[in-house]
């Protein structure tokens, strides 16, 4: 007769601090850090990396044109404290007034984007993508652009449940965040 012990309860893995996830060594992974726990993604592939490539110089040389504020890739913003939460959307902008060139911080700023671009993987759940846009809602974000390339459609957001899919053809505009940008999605989307 062979028996078996109840497996020993495991002790849930300790909280990080935005802090400690700062600290962590480079190894070919992209974190975030939710309420604490830590996310490890894989680093996304080449078709990936190209549409992140096409919006955010098509944004910033807009931006640039027009001194609007900062815009920057795949960069943390500390939206949560006790327990943190660092979210880094693949490109992001924040207006100068709320960020000056000159106070960029060497960490995370303690601010949410004025408008966060996410790229889908194929590997990403509805679930987590629902809670990484009320994250960013939570916090003060006024736009996000959720890139689908398989689809090829922008579904952009003004609020957490309020999305409005578009297809190559149709134009993408910045809406009040970035007043007067607008471009083909298709454009962003080879």
């Amino acid at each position: 007769m062979v028996t078996t012990q109840p497996a020993a309860p495991t002790a849930p893995a300790p909280l990080l601090t935005a802090a400690e996830l700062l600290a962590l060594p480079d190894d070919d992974y992209r974190y975030e850090l939710v309420r604490g726990r830590l996310l490890r993604r894989t680093l996304p592939g080449m078709r990936h990396g190209r549409i992140v490539a096409l919006v955010a110089s098509r944004l910033g040389h807009f931006i640039e044109a027009h001194d609007l504020g900062t815009i920057l890739g795949a960069s943390g913003y500390l939206l949560e404290w006790n327990p943190d939460t660092v979210r880094a959307p693949d490109v992001s902008f924040i207006a100068a007034e709320r960020l000056p060139p000159d106070q960029i911080p060497h960490g995370y700023p303690t601010l949410a984007p004025d408008l966060a671009v996410e790229v889908l993987s194929p590997s990403e759940r509805p679930g987590a993508r629902r809670e990484k846009m009320r994250d960013y809602f939570a916090a003060g974000t006024r736009l996000v652009w959720e890139v689908d390339p398989a689809q090829r459609t922008i579904t952009v957001y003004r609020s957490a449940h309020d999305g409005t899919t578009l297809a190559a053809t149709d134009e993408l505009t910045g809406a009040e965040v970035l007043p007067g940008f607008v471009c083909r999605v298709g454009e962003l989307i080879p």
